[in-house]
Protein backbone atom coordinates (compact mmCIF):
# COMPACT_ATOMS: atom_id res chain seq x y z
CA UNK A 1 0.00 0.00 0.00
CA UNK A 2 2.63 2.54 0.58
CA UNK A 3 4.51 1.57 -2.43
CA UNK A 4 1.25 2.29 -4.33
CA UNK A 5 1.06 5.49 -2.07
CA UNK A 6 4.39 6.00 -3.56
CA UNK A 7 3.62 6.02 -6.90
CA UNK A 8 0.33 8.10 -6.69
CA UNK A 9 2.39 10.51 -5.46
CA UNK A 10 5.22 10.75 -7.72
CA UNK A 11 2.78 10.20 -10.79
CA UNK A 12 0.98 13.14 -9.49
CA UNK A 13 3.87 15.25 -9.39
CA UNK A 14 6.64 14.44 -12.08
CA UNK A 15 4.07 13.26 -15.12
CA UNK A 16 2.99 16.42 -15.54
CA UNK A 17 6.78 17.48 -16.24
CA UNK A 18 7.22 14.77 -19.01
CA UNK A 19 3.52 15.36 -20.47
CA UNK A 20 3.99 19.18 -20.72
CA UNK A 21 7.96 18.44 -22.54
CA UNK A 22 6.53 15.87 -25.23
CA UNK A 23 3.45 17.95 -25.29
CA UNK A 24 4.61 21.59 -26.14
CA UNK A 25 7.18 20.09 -28.99
CA UNK A 26 10.49 20.41 -26.93
CA UNK A 27 11.19 16.68 -27.54
CA UNK A 28 11.41 17.42 -31.53
CA UNK A 29 13.84 20.08 -30.96
CA UNK A 30 16.40 17.85 -28.91
CA UNK A 31 16.33 20.88 -25.99
CA UNK A 32 16.75 18.30 -23.15
CA UNK A 33 20.05 19.63 -22.42
CA UNK A 34 19.23 23.00 -22.97
CA UNK A 35 16.65 22.08 -20.10
CA UNK A 36 19.21 20.37 -18.15
CA UNK A 37 21.48 23.83 -18.32
CA UNK A 38 18.34 25.65 -17.02
CA UNK A 39 18.52 23.45 -14.49
CA UNK A 40 21.94 24.31 -13.64
CA UNK A 41 21.74 27.90 -13.96
CA UNK A 42 18.10 27.44 -11.11
CA UNK A 43 20.92 26.09 -8.65
CA UNK A 44 23.60 28.52 -8.85
CA UNK A 45 20.78 31.23 -8.76
CA UNK A 46 19.52 29.76 -4.95
CA UNK A 47 22.77 29.33 -4.41
CA UNK A 48 23.25 32.90 -4.81
CA UNK A 49 19.44 33.50 -2.83
CA UNK A 50 21.01 31.27 -0.04
CA UNK A 51 23.96 33.42 0.74
CA UNK A 52 22.44 36.72 0.45
CA UNK A 53 19.73 35.89 2.88
CA UNK A 54 21.84 34.25 5.29
CA UNK A 55 24.23 37.64 5.56
CA UNK A 56 21.37 40.11 5.55
CA UNK A 57 18.34 38.65 7.01
CA UNK A 58 17.90 37.23 9.95
CA UNK A 59 14.96 34.02 10.16
CA UNK A 60 12.08 35.18 11.91
CA UNK A 61 11.04 32.89 14.58
CA UNK A 62 7.50 33.09 16.23
CA UNK A 63 6.61 36.21 17.65
CA UNK A 64 4.93 38.83 15.79
CA UNK A 65 4.82 38.59 12.24
CA UNK A 66 7.73 40.60 10.87
CA UNK A 67 5.83 41.72 7.64
CA UNK A 68 8.57 44.04 6.18
CA UNK A 69 11.59 41.96 7.12
CA UNK A 70 9.36 38.98 4.98
CA UNK A 71 8.22 41.37 2.20
CA UNK A 72 12.37 42.43 2.04
CA UNK A 73 13.31 38.61 1.82
CA UNK A 74 10.07 37.98 -0.73
CA UNK A 75 12.58 40.67 -2.89
CA UNK A 76 15.10 38.74 -3.46
CA UNK A 77 12.54 36.30 -5.89
CA UNK A 78 13.92 38.97 -8.63
CA UNK A 79 16.70 36.65 -8.73
CA UNK A 80 14.56 34.22 -10.52
CA UNK A 81 13.43 36.48 -13.53
CA UNK A 82 16.91 37.49 -13.78
CA UNK A 83 18.30 33.74 -14.16
CA UNK A 84 15.42 32.93 -16.40
CA UNK A 85 16.45 36.02 -18.67
CA UNK A 86 19.78 34.53 -18.21
CA UNK A 87 18.63 30.72 -19.53
CA UNK A 88 16.61 32.73 -22.29
CA UNK A 89 19.47 34.95 -23.70
CA UNK A 90 21.11 31.85 -24.32
CA UNK A 91 19.00 29.76 -26.03
CA UNK A 92 18.22 30.89 -29.88
CA UNK A 93 14.82 30.09 -31.17
CA UNK A 94 11.15 31.54 -31.64
CA UNK A 95 9.51 33.01 -28.09
CA UNK A 96 7.87 30.26 -26.86
CA UNK A 97 10.63 27.80 -27.21
CA UNK A 98 12.83 30.02 -25.19
CA UNK A 99 10.08 30.70 -22.54
CA UNK A 100 8.72 26.42 -22.82
CA UNK A 101 12.59 25.72 -22.41
CA UNK A 102 13.65 28.21 -19.30
CA UNK A 103 10.28 26.60 -17.59
CA UNK A 104 10.62 23.69 -17.70
CA UNK A 105 14.44 23.03 -16.48
CA UNK A 106 13.84 25.90 -14.16
CA UNK A 107 10.58 23.78 -12.80
CA UNK A 108 11.87 20.35 -12.90
CA UNK A 109 15.37 21.49 -10.90
CA UNK A 110 13.28 22.93 -7.80
CA UNK A 111 11.04 19.45 -8.24
CA UNK A 112 13.71 17.40 -8.01
CA UNK A 113 15.98 19.77 -5.41
CA UNK A 114 12.67 20.20 -3.13
CA UNK A 115 10.28 17.40 -3.52
CA UNK A 116 11.94 14.54 -4.63
CA UNK A 117 13.99 13.66 -1.27
CA UNK A 118 10.41 14.51 0.65
CA UNK A 119 8.32 11.77 -1.20
CA UNK A 120 10.70 9.11 -1.50
CA UNK A 121 10.71 9.28 1.88
CA UNK A 122 7.52 10.18 3.76
CA UNK A 123 5.53 9.19 0.95
CA UNK A 124 7.01 5.43 1.66
CA UNK A 125 6.12 5.35 5.39
CA UNK A 126 3.89 2.93 7.09
CA UNK A 127 1.08 5.74 7.29
CA UNK A 128 -0.61 7.65 4.87
CA UNK A 129 -0.75 11.58 4.61
CA UNK A 130 -2.50 13.48 2.61
CA UNK A 131 0.66 16.40 2.85
CA UNK A 132 2.26 14.40 0.34
CA UNK A 133 -0.69 14.58 -2.09
CA UNK A 134 -0.37 17.92 -1.98
CA UNK A 135 3.17 18.29 -2.21
CA UNK A 136 2.41 16.91 -5.68
CA UNK A 137 -0.38 18.95 -6.63
CA UNK A 138 2.17 21.94 -5.26
CA UNK A 139 5.02 20.82 -7.87
CA UNK A 140 2.13 21.41 -11.12
CA UNK A 141 1.26 24.77 -9.51
CA UNK A 142 4.99 25.59 -9.57
CA UNK A 143 4.96 24.78 -13.31
CA UNK A 144 1.95 26.89 -14.35
CA UNK A 145 4.09 29.47 -12.20
CA UNK A 146 7.41 30.05 -14.10
CA UNK A 147 5.62 29.44 -17.21
CA UNK A 148 3.91 32.39 -16.81
CA UNK A 149 7.20 33.93 -14.86
CA UNK A 150 9.39 33.27 -18.11
CA UNK A 151 6.70 34.47 -20.64
CA UNK A 152 6.62 37.81 -18.41
CA UNK A 153 10.35 38.26 -18.78
CA UNK A 154 10.30 37.13 -22.48
CA UNK A 155 7.85 40.03 -22.74
CA UNK A 156 9.67 42.95 -21.23
CA UNK A 157 13.12 42.09 -22.80
CA UNK A 158 11.66 42.69 -26.44
CA UNK A 159 13.31 45.95 -27.62
CA UNK A 160 10.36 46.45 -29.51
CA UNK A 161 7.71 46.10 -26.77
CA UNK A 162 5.17 48.72 -27.34
CA UNK A 163 5.31 51.55 -24.69
CA UNK A 164 1.61 50.95 -24.11
CA UNK A 165 1.83 47.10 -22.84
CA UNK A 166 5.04 47.83 -20.53
CA UNK A 167 3.17 49.02 -17.46
CA UNK A 168 0.96 46.18 -17.79
CA UNK A 169 3.95 43.23 -18.36
CA UNK A 170 5.63 44.96 -15.00
CA UNK A 171 2.43 44.63 -12.85
CA UNK A 172 2.16 41.12 -13.62
CA UNK A 173 6.02 40.43 -12.73
CA UNK A 174 5.48 42.23 -9.79
CA UNK A 175 2.45 39.92 -8.50
CA UNK A 176 4.74 37.01 -9.91
CA UNK A 177 7.39 37.94 -7.62
CA UNK A 178 5.18 38.64 -4.57
CA UNK A 179 2.87 35.93 -4.99
CA UNK A 180 4.51 33.89 -2.34
CA UNK A 181 5.11 36.11 -0.18
CA UNK A 182 1.14 37.17 -0.36
CA UNK A 183 0.15 33.89 0.04
CA UNK A 184 2.00 33.20 3.05
CA UNK A 185 0.97 36.39 4.77
CA UNK A 186 -2.85 35.40 3.98
CA UNK A 187 -2.52 32.28 5.14
CA UNK A 188 -0.47 33.12 8.84
CA UNK A 189 -3.40 35.99 8.94
CA UNK A 190 -6.32 34.37 8.52
CA UNK A 191 -4.92 30.66 9.58
CA UNK A 192 -6.02 28.68 6.84
CA UNK A 193 -5.95 24.93 6.47
CA UNK A 194 -3.37 23.31 4.02
CA UNK A 195 -5.97 22.33 1.53
CA UNK A 196 -7.51 25.61 1.63
CA UNK A 197 -4.21 27.53 1.26
CA UNK A 198 -3.07 24.92 -1.58
CA UNK A 199 -6.41 25.93 -3.31
CA UNK A 200 -5.88 29.21 -2.93
CA UNK A 201 -2.60 29.44 -4.30
CA UNK A 202 -3.90 27.68 -7.02
CA UNK A 203 -6.28 30.37 -8.18
CA UNK A 204 -4.27 32.84 -7.94
CA UNK A 205 -1.61 30.91 -10.23
CA UNK A 206 -4.47 30.50 -12.33
CA UNK A 207 -5.79 34.14 -12.70
CA UNK A 208 -2.23 35.65 -13.06
CA UNK A 209 -1.49 32.75 -16.09
CA UNK A 210 -5.07 33.68 -17.98
CA UNK A 211 -3.67 37.44 -17.30
CA UNK A 212 -0.28 36.47 -18.68
CA UNK A 213 -1.38 34.62 -21.48
CA UNK A 214 -4.27 37.70 -22.70
CA UNK A 215 -1.30 39.82 -22.56
CA UNK A 216 1.18 37.34 -24.58
CA UNK A 217 -1.54 37.15 -26.99
CA UNK A 218 -2.16 40.82 -27.22
CA UNK A 219 1.74 41.27 -27.92
CA UNK A 220 2.51 38.45 -30.41
CA UNK A 221 -0.58 39.87 -32.61
CA UNK A 222 0.89 43.26 -32.44
CA UNK A 223 4.44 42.42 -33.78
CA UNK A 224 3.26 39.47 -35.93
Amino acid sequence: MTLFHFGNCFALAYFPYFITYKCSGLSEYNAFWKCVQAGVTYLFVQLCKMLFLATFFPTWEGGIYDFIGEFMKASVDVADLIGLNLVMSRNAGKGEYKIMVAALGWATAELIMSRCIPLWVGARGIEFDWKYIQMSIDSNISLVHYIVASAQVWMITRYDLYHTFRPAVLLLMFFSVYKAFVMETFVHLFSLGSWTALLARAVVTGLLALSTLALYVAVVNVHS
